[in-house]
């Protein structure tokens, strides 16, 4: 079992790491390689963000664009132009980007104004990162349909809903899961926004929600009702 004083080390090393992920992966995005998708120049960092390293990889691998290319190639990716399987992981990325998002500006909310709900912070913690990150998870949504020609507002938030409850509900089941065990099991005093242990256990839990989130992602995109990307 590792010392407390080497766990919060780990953690302060893969929160830079995170750190230094988005902020390289924003400086390629702005140096000439403008995403296709606008709201994938929010997404991508945020996807290194939480998964480091490997979300740079995975930026570099199926996400970086040539540059000028947005120019030239129209304002959106096109599915056929890649293994469906990557298609789908770039799906599974906007998807959590959002949640992610929701789960950041939430906990950090909390933290900061000490509000407790259902006499148990988890709980609490449970309900707003949810709510949130499903209003931005929405939006991540609506705003691409609309982009790509929708003109009906009802139409794109209608589509909106079916491309990302689904998707959401399961990268959340992993994350909350693992958050869970991690505040019950291993830190039964609990861990809050203050502690880097929090952030770094919430940069496990959101690549697990990925992976939770792939299958549902996969099915989704297979079945029409979301767009590879």
């Amino acid at each position: 079992m590792l010392q407390p004083s080497t766990l919060v080390w780990l953690a302060w090393i893969a929160l830079a790491f995170g750190l230094v992920s988005a902020i390289v992966i924003v400086v390629d995005i702005v140096n000439g390689r403008r995403q296709q998708m606008k709201i994938m120049e929010i997404a991508w960092p945020i996807t290194g963000l939480y998964m480091g390293p490997l979300g740079w990889w995975a930026y570099l691998k199926f996400g970086r664009v040539p540059k000028m290319a947005s120019a030239a190639a129209g304002t959106h990716h096109h599915s056929g132009e890649k293994p469906f399987w990557q298609g789908v992981f770039i799906s599974t990325t906007h998807c959590g980007s959002g949640c992610t998002l929701g789960d950041i500006v939430s906990d950090t909310g909390l933290y900061l104004s000490g509000l407790t709900l259902f006499g148990s912070t988890l709980l609490t913690s449970y309900f707003f990162d949810f709510s949130l990150a499903y209003v931005i998870g929405i939006l991540f949504q609506y705003l691409p349909i609309r982009a790509m020609g929708e003109s009906n507002r009802w139409r794109a938030f209608s589509k909106a809903l079916k491309a990302d409850t689904f998707s959401l509900i399961a990268f959340e089941v992993g994350l909350f899961g693992w958050m869970a065990l991690v505040q019950m099991a291993w830190f039964p005093g609990g861990l809050d926004a203050a502690n880097p242990l929090f952030w770094f256990m919430m940069q496990i839990g959101m690549t697990i929600g990925f992976m939770t989130s792939y299958p549902v992602n996969w099915w989704l995109v297979r079945a029409g009702i979301k767009h590879g990307m």
